[in-house]
């Protein structure tokens, strides 16, 4: 009874404080230590939108650069933002461990922001303002006005490289998925984790562009700088409740280690009997709080790396659990391919959407609409879809389908691709309308205010907000879901490559149209004056690019085989560690 009772009273997910030792269930980890975590989460989002929602509006007021330009510099900037956390995925897993990883990050991210208000503070650091509105005949930025504004706006992107794969990572590491209510409040803790971000992000697409439009970039960038330094000490307080997973070596090693074996073993023939293959003692898995997987049938080759031969080099012979993990790595790389063309639709809510709503009329009574606003559109339709797919969606699919989820997470995700399509071919519409009331009233050359509410452009935000809530909660839970428990932090980068990656595309497309429909004396497509622009045809552009990847989709999700869920792995396991019990409760009791 005494040994039943140690267990219990001990995590068995192989979690730890930060001295190294076994926690409690009772003083550790669940609801008490996410509170922090998540009140953090909060603020880091205001933070984040408070720069990027109105960024391009400060590039081409105050930095006076064109359309292409600041469009560019924003994406490429967002970019490294989203793709930085597969760096800080890498360290937290192969060296740091999660915590001490965002810990680090943090202080590189509130530098940034720090350096960041300074330099939106001082007028030598920005070029003298100018009234003129073709913004070519303005006196540009200075090489190093330019290198202390971009210095300071990456210094911010690599700090949220290490604090964004990891702080969601350690709220879900609070729960102990071997104890049955835990693992159910983890669950609750995803959701109040989704509410965080729409909190924080509604704040700074609502108040914060604001006050930077009316009150002053300085108090705009001051406020979530001052907010982000709270929350990192609201953090550090709930340090004693956390619990921590030992890293387990680096991820992309592993892998290579799979990969190279395989193909030093290329002509190796695969034994019918799986058990045949190389594999660990489960007692190995048990006593470091891991799972083993059973080997699958899908990516032979990669099995090729653990039959077993003469060599036990790690280079040339790696366990079944090892090849596995590496093969649900990979199995996902088709799928993030896919969702980098709706990351570029995303990239045009901060930049050309901006852009087109200055061209539009903004005020009610004496309130002026910041055009950066609208993006809190976005939040709140994700918001309410979120609630009503889980309220009423979800309800009605599972009596068809039989699936706990209602539809799997790669039919939500398609979903979420056909609204892309709908929002592209409304965004095109919209455009061409709206320059054609600009022509109407006599507005091409002279860049006036097009007669026509900035609200217009309200469906293309709302459906955009519509489609998050389908692809984008899908694909966050999609590649945390697949990914190996060992390797979650990377997994959960891929959810966040993939917006990286659209938005270097998005820059990529938008300079590459913009000179190719130039050439042979033509004016282009994308101009600094919108209203001799033609954004319509550059939005048809992307309907046939969404429409390409959706076929795309299909295609690849035909052959994807899910990995099974841990609620699984460990109804398969509970016989067999029944009879370690003892022993695990042996070594928890010696170590106390």
């Amino acid at each position: 009874m005494a040994e039943e009772e140690a267990v219990d009273g001990y995590t068995q997910d192989g979690t730890v404080d930060l001295k190294g030792k076994p926690v409690r269930r009772s003083n550790s980890g669940g609801w008490r230590a996410c509170w922090f975590i998540v009140v953090y989460e909060v603020f880091e989002r205001m933070a984040y939108y408070g720069i990027s929602s109105n960024l391009i509006l400060y590039l081409t007021k105050k930095l006076h650069q064109g359309t292409v330009t600041s469009s560019n510099h924003v994406t490429n900037w967002v970019g490294t933002v989203w793709i930085t956390p597969i760096l800080g995925a890498y360290v937290a897993d192969a060296h740091l461990g999660r915590y001490w990883t965002f810990i680090i990050a943090s202080v590189i991210y509130i530098s940034g922001m720090s350096l960041l208000t300074l330099v939106v503070s001082l007028p030598s650091l920005r070029p003298p303002r100018c009234l003129k509105t073709d913004m070519e005949n303005c006196k540009k930025a200075s090489t190093l006005q330019l290198a202390v504004f971009y210095g300071a706006l990456y210094t911010l992107a690599v700090g949220t490289g290490g604090t964004k794969p990891n702080i969601s990572t350690i709220g879900a590491d609070q729960f102990d998925d071997f104890d049955h209510k835990e693992k159910a409040h983890k669950l609750s803790f995803f959701n109040w984790w989704f509410f965080s971000i729409f909190l924080g992000t509604f704040f700074a697409n609502t108040v914060l562009v604001w006050i930077q439009d009316n009150l002053g970039w300085t108090l705009g960038y001051a406020l979530p700088t001052l907010g982000l330094a709270i929350s990192i000490m609201i953090f550090l307080a709930g340090t004693p409740f956390y619990r921590h997973k030992v890293p387990a070596g680096s991820p992309f090693t592993r892998m290579a280690k799979v990969i190279v074996a395989a193909i030093r073993k290329w002509r190796v023939r695969i034994p019918d009997d799986p058990k045949e293959l190389y594999e660990l003692d489960l007692e190995e898995y048990a006593k470091k709080g891991k799972f083993k997987i059973d080997s699958t049938p899908t990516l032979r080759f990669l099995t090729k790396a653990s039959v077993k031969t003469v060599s036990t080099n790690p280079w040339m012979l790696c366990s079944v659990t090892q090849v596995e993990e590496t093969k649900q790595m990979v199995r996902m790389i088709p799928i993030l391919v896919a969702t980098i063309v709706p990351s570029i639709m995303i990239a045009q809510i901060n930049t050309l959407f901006v852009k087109q709503g200055t061209t539009l009329e903004r005020d009610i009574g004496s309130f002026k609409i910041p055009p950066a606003s609208l993006a809190a559109f976005v939040t709140i339709s994700m918001l309410i879809s979120v609630m009503l797919y889980d309220r009423f969606f979800v309800k009605i699919m599972k009596r068809w389908t039989k699936n706990p989820r209602g539809i799997t997470l790669l039919q939500r995700m398609g979903v979420g691709l056909v609204i892309h399509i709908m929002i592209m071919i409304i965004a095109s519409l919209t455009e061409r309308y709206r320059l054609r009331v600009a022509k109407e009233h006599g507005l091409v050359e002279n860049e006036g205010q097009v007669p026509l509410t900035i609200f217009i452009l309200l469906p293309q935000f709302v459906l955009m907000g519509i489609a998050d809530a389908f692809l984008d909660v899908a694909k966050v839970e999609f590649f945390y879901d697949q990914a190996p428990e060992n390797m979650k932090s990377l997994g959960t980068s891929y959810s966040m490559t993939t917006l990286g990656v659209g938005n270097f595309m998005s820059s990529f497309l938008l300079s590459t149209v913009s000179h190719i429909t130039k050439k042979h004396g033509h004016r282009g497509w994308i101009l600094n004056n919108l209203n001799a622009s033609h954004l319509d045809y550059y939005y048809a552009f992307f309907v046939i690019l969404n429409f390409l990847n959706f076929i795309f989709f299909l295609v690849v999700i035909k052959f994807y085989v899910y990995k099974a869920e841990i609620s699984d792995s460990i109804r398969v396991l509970t016989e067999e560690l029944k009879g370690m019990t003892v022993k695990v409760a042996n070594q928890e009791e010696s170590v106390r």
